[in-house]
């Protein structure tokens, strides 16, 4: 049992950043009905910049290791939605009224672009983040000791989670992005700014993508520039298993995924911990073709 409940915690930590990676593929298509392909890459510059922040500004050496990780993850998250906001700009709104097939070969392009760009500034030799700055002691819960970080990591993963659920549902902003996402032609008669609405939707997503990029770094001690395919993928099949375009149903299919495969590396094989996973999302789209909580794409009257 206790076997159990350290592979449940860690599949969770590791489900709360897949989740912070699929809202961003979410968010995108359910306003644009576009994958933007190139938001794996957006993680790992999020995953590079908090490392180079962290090593350069000795952040946590001056104003202490809880307080600088703090404002590291404000600065990757601001950053990164910088860099969001610009791809939208140049590789997504040109195209807009072009033929999807154009606006997929961008995000395709865009990917490549930023994978290799990343190669070329930081090289393409793995790099390592300081060891210590994160708690190495355990908690009792219920009987098991559980690593502290795993209950911290999945615990920001839902408050971020649930931030962006506030947002989208309890505030004006949202109000605008779920408009924009229903109609963007009646929205435009109802006064908002469609534009604006877009470049905020990917402001917004591949922010969550840095921070999730940043805690990936703190948590494995490690990354490489080609991090953001493998974790894009993942998070591209959790927010298809939970229902593309459904906020919820991306938080819910990370966190199921991250499960899912935890447990089967840990019960079965962790070579096939993938294959395992995929099978899984492939039996749940069989069941329910639209994902778990259904895909929230409404159709025009």
């Amino acid at each position: 049992m206790e076997e159990f409940f350290q592979q449940l915690t860690n599949g969770l930590a590791v489900g709360g950043i897949y989740a912070l990676i699929a809202l961003g593929y979410t968010m995108v298509y359910g306003v644009l009905k576009l994958i933007n392909f190139a938001h794996g890459d957006l993680f790992t510059i999020g995953a590079f910049l908090g490392l180079t922040l962290l090593t350069s500004l000795g952040l946590t050496d001056s104003i202490g290791p809880v307080a600088g990780l703090l404002v590291l993850a404000v600065m990757v998250v601001i950053l990164v939605g910088v860099v969001g906001v610009l791809l939208e700009r140049i590789a997504y709104r040109p195209l807009r009224t072009s033929p999807r097939l154009s606006a997929v070969v961008s995000a395709l392009g865009a990917s490549i672009f930023f994978q290799n760009a990343v190669m070329l500034i930081w090289g393409a030799r793995p790099l390592v983040f300081p060891h210590g700055l994160l708690p190495s002691m355990t908690v009792n819960v219920l009987g098991v000791e559980l690593p502290l970080i795993r209950i911290i990591m999945f615990a920001i993963s839902v408050l971020l989670m649930c931030g962006l659920y506030y947002l989208t549902h309890k505030t004006r902003i949202g109000t605008a992005i779920r408009a924009a996402a229903i109609d963007q032609g009646a929205a435009k008669l109802m006064g908002i700014d469609v534009n604006r609405v877009i470049s905020l939707v990917f402001m917004i997503g591949p922010a969550l993508g840095g921070a999730a990029g940043v805690m990936v770094g703190l948590y494995y001690g490690q990354i490489n520039f080609t991090m953001g395919w493998l974790y894009g993928l993942k998070a591209f099949t959790a927010a298809i298993l939970g229902g593309i375009g459904n906020i919820p149903g991306a938080m819910l299919g990370g966190l199921l995924l991250g499960v899912v495969e935890s447990l089967g590396a840990a019960y079965i094989s962790i070579a096939w911990k993938d294959a395992i996973s995929f099978l899984v999302l492939i039996l749940i789209l069989i069941v329910r073709p639209t994902g778990l909580l259904g895909e929230r794409v409404a159709d025009k009257v």
